[in-house]
């Protein structure tokens, strides 16, 4: 099969309609939800690649495989950038920062009928699903299969009432992004910057904690559009240009894979995953659940984990009434959450069985979202102290973990999370000496 599978014609993308604060609101919802979806879907099939030739790989066929992983991060800093970018735009317009996003598989419900998103181990289907995800404006590429088209859907009209916002069709990530820039330019247009750029620069992202140079507070049109311009050209390149973007590193990856695979075709990457749920979700029919005692008590903790950075990530958002060295702080506890704990905690996930309902399979993880917006913690006292109380039950969760055959590296976790904690009690600490002083004066 060749890399690209083309439909007949240019694939038609209609502008979007955006006629008031609340329609903008919404696609930039979309827009977050996007990205966080496609950070899920990036890091499953990461976490899901062979460690070790003990897993029936060649060394060269690994040396493949730790490449393919390390193009797959890259693109995953970038969503995350993206997804803050995204994020600071919502900050601008008034709006509160948005996490919350459906549970997995997202099957044509929430987005257009031909934007799906769901967990796919690494492989062929893997990536050509990605590569129609991220495909250029204007690009016919068929998704991958097992990925379709599911009825019509009616977007906003002319004619409809514009005091609420509702469904719009776009295609693709470019198209959703062009049809918010192009609105916010007609806001711009009717209502003047002042009155459409509302929010405070000083709650964006900016520190340079995250080590971006890109992510800068939006503040008017232009830094707004210089936002979007950054994720469109990373994610499907410059217009003409997608070789250095998220798409043209998938078909690089692609195209690599099938050359090893027509070398061996037993050539397998990843390990027999699945995604897995603790417990049967309101919003999914029909999921997998887990039967291994053992292996249901590290999913627990990886979508703890995964809980706790989105609470950090939110506070750092809304926070209100934080010294700077208090944001650094939750920026870099945000940042090694992700780098110290969930990156190294999620292949451990996916080497443990799922049970005997699923004999020879191993557990892919879901990303669970137990409540939508649970992870608001909007006072600033409660919130340190809630943040602070995690990462130490956490910590503990690690330890007694560390206790079970093959999960030594539970000790080097433990030891991370204790680390984070302490940086967030020493800050408690230092607002508690403060308040006192000042209450003695």
């Amino acid at each position: 099969m060749p890399v690209f599978g083309t439909t007949n014609g240019q694939t038609l993308e209609p502008p979007l309609r955006v006629e008031s604060r609340e329609e903008l609101v919404y696609l930039l919802g979309e827009a977050c939800e996007l990205e966080h979806g496609l950070l899920c879907e990036y890091m499953y099939a990461q976490f899901s690649l062979k460690r070790s030739t003990a897993e029936g790989i060649a060394p060269e066929q690994l040396a493949r495989i730790q490449a393919w992983e390390t193009s797959i991060i890259d693109v995953v800093k970038q969503e995350m950038l993206h997804l803050a970018l995204a994020t600071n735009i919502l900050t601008a317009v008034g709006a509160a920062p948005h996490f919350e996003r459906p549970n997995f598989p997202i099957l044509s419900r929430w987005y257009p009928p031909d934007v799906q998103i769901a967990l796919v181990p690494f492989g062929e289907r893997a990536l050509r699903h990605f590569m129609f995800l991220e495909r250029p404006e204007g690009m016919p590429l068929l998704d991958a299969e097992g990925f379709g088209t599911v009825g019509a859907m009616q977007p906003l009209t002319v004619d409809d009432p514009q005091i609420t916002a509702g469904p719009e069709e776009w295609h693709t990530v470019g198209h959703l992004y062009r049809g918010i820039e192009a609105g916010l330019t007609h806001l711009v247009n009717r209502f003047g910057e002042s009155a459409v750029f509302i929010g405070p620069a000083k709650a964006q992202a900016t520190t340079e904690v995250f080590e971006w140079p890109e992510l800068t507070a939006v503040t008017d049109l232009a830094s707004a559009s210089a936002a979007i311009e950054v994720i469109v050209e990373q994610g499907e390149g410059a217009r003409g240009d997608w070789v250095k973007s998220h798409f043209g590193k998938f078909v690089g990856i692609l195209e690599d894979f099938l050359a090893v695979r027509a070398a061996d075709p037993t050539f397998e990457p990843a390990r027999p995953v699945l995604p897995v749920f603790l417990r049967e979700p309101p919003d999914v029919d029909q999921v997998a659940l887990i039967d291994d005692p053992l292996t249901k008590r590290v999913a627990d903790l990886f979508n703890a984990v995964y809980e706790v950075i989105l609470q950090v990530q939110s506070r750092y958002f809304v926070h209100h009434g934080e010294t700077p060295e208090e944001l650094e702080t939750l920026a870099k506890t945000a940042k090694h959450l992700m780098n110290w704990v969930m990156r190294k905690l999620g292949p451990v996930l996916t080497s443990l069985p799922i049970g005997p309902a699923f004999p020879g399979r191993t557990a892919g993880p879901a990303f669970e979202i137990v409540r939508p917006a649970f992870f608001i913690l909007p006072h600033r006292e409660a919130a340190w102290k809630i943040l602070h109380e995690r990462l130490e039950t956490l910590a503990g969760v690690c330890a007694e973990l560390a206790r079970e055959p093959g999960l030594g590296i539970m000790t080097e976790l433990e030891g991370n999370l204790r680390g984070m904690a302490g940086d967030l009690g020493q800050q408690l600490a230092a607002r508690a000496r403060s308040s006192t002083g000042v209450a003695r004066t």
